[in-house]
């Protein structure tokens, strides 16, 4: 009676055990997501956003169908709004967004991004890149160092991106005679102002700037002034933006303002999704970029794809967001004065 006695008590102090832990399960199964492209059609980030739409449903639970939804508005500033505050977490909805607008929260406070890009679910980004500044050479702008003497009109495609931020900002720095033309939904439509002579130039991604103009830049119809970013061997003997400056001021805002260079095409989904989700959409996006079928594909369209992982772009991200305000503050001032 005294054992039974004493089996009970020691029972009686064990804690109760609970059910057992469910791993929380994700399944797309007969679902859509809305992949939202921060850019009007036929212009890279289109086109990176279309062929991770074709290719990723496979590597993702469930197999669901992606629709890419164009959004192009203030340099991608209102998709990335909508994916920080209004998309479900659910992974229903993601998209890609400017590389540059990612800055915006810090150098234009107060004046639409509704974001912390630090806080976003990363994805990653298929490419890292290269940006060029490009002219007419019919404009008689040849040369980096024409701009400080002759303007070059240039087309941009919303103020969250490169394609405005920086020719006001070197403006602004270094007194370049940039006259920037706002309001074209993508560079595909910049370029083809070009060669309309609306628009003489353009600051785009070389990726983006070979596959629409490779031929007039091969017999020098359009000039390549200046690269920044991603070194390129074809690009050896064309001047970093770099050598336009002399302060070591200067080269720091430079660095700033092309950190978006690392993480070329940024994919990202809402903050605070449920970790599960966040695992999945992360495998499926780094899984699609490795499949040979996506590779083929890519490699049909000419789209570079040099992947950055979704941890490799929250560390650039975050080291850009720790840069010392009163360089943030500088580079804020020459956009809110138009440099």
């Amino acid at each position: 009676m005294r054992i039974y006695t004493l089996l009970l008590a020691a029972m009686t102090a064990l804690p109760l055990a609970g059910p057992p832990a469910i791993a929380q399960t994700v399944d797309f199964k007969g679902k859509q997501i809305k992949l939202l492209i921060g850019f009007g059609p036929g212009a890279g980030y289109d086109q990176y956003g279309r062929i991770v739409a074709a290719h990723i449903g496979k590597h993702l639970p469930g197999n669901p169908t992606l629709v890419p939804q164009n959004m192009p508005a203030a340099g991608s500033i209102q998709a990335a709004n909508r994916i920080y505050v209004q998309a479900p977490k659910d992974g229903t909805e993601w998209g890609i967004i400017a590389r540059d607008a990612i800055l915006t929260p810090l150098t234009k406070p107060g004046e639409g991004a509704l974001f912390d890009a630090t806080k976003f679910s990363w994805l990653g980004s298929p490419d890292s890149e290269t940006n060029v500044c490009i002219a007419n050479a019919s404009s008689g702008v040849k040369t980096a160092k024409d701009l400080f003497d002759k303007q070059l009109v240039v087309g941009s495609t919303g103020i969250g991106t490169g394609t405005y931020i920086y020719p006001i900002v070197l403006n602004g720095m270094i007194h370049t005679k940039f006259k920037v033309i706002d309001g074209y939904p993508a560079s595909s439509d910049v370029f083809l102002a070009m060669e309309r002579h609306e628009v003489e130039g353009i600051c785009e991604s070389y990726s983006s700037v070979i596959r629409k103009n490779a031929q007039a830049i091969k017999d020098g119809t359009i000039v390549i002034l200046f690269w920044a970013g991603h070194p390129l061997p074809e690009l050896k003997d064309i001047p970093h933006v770099a050598s336009l400056v002399t302060k070591p001021e200067d080269k720091q805002l430079l660095d700033f303002m092309y950190a978006g260079q690392i993480y070329a095409r940024p994919f990202v989904a809402p903050p605070g999704l449920p970790p599960a989700v966040y695992k999945v959409l992360k495998d499926g996006f780094a899984e699609t970029l490795k499949d040979p079928a996506f590779l083929a594909d890519a490699d049909k369209q000419k789209l570079e794809i040099k992947p950055v992982s979704a941890d490799e772009t929250l560390d650039a991200v975050k080291k850009a967001y720790a840069t010392p305000k009163p360089l943030i503050d500088r580079m804020a001032g020459f956009l809110k004065t138009g440099g």
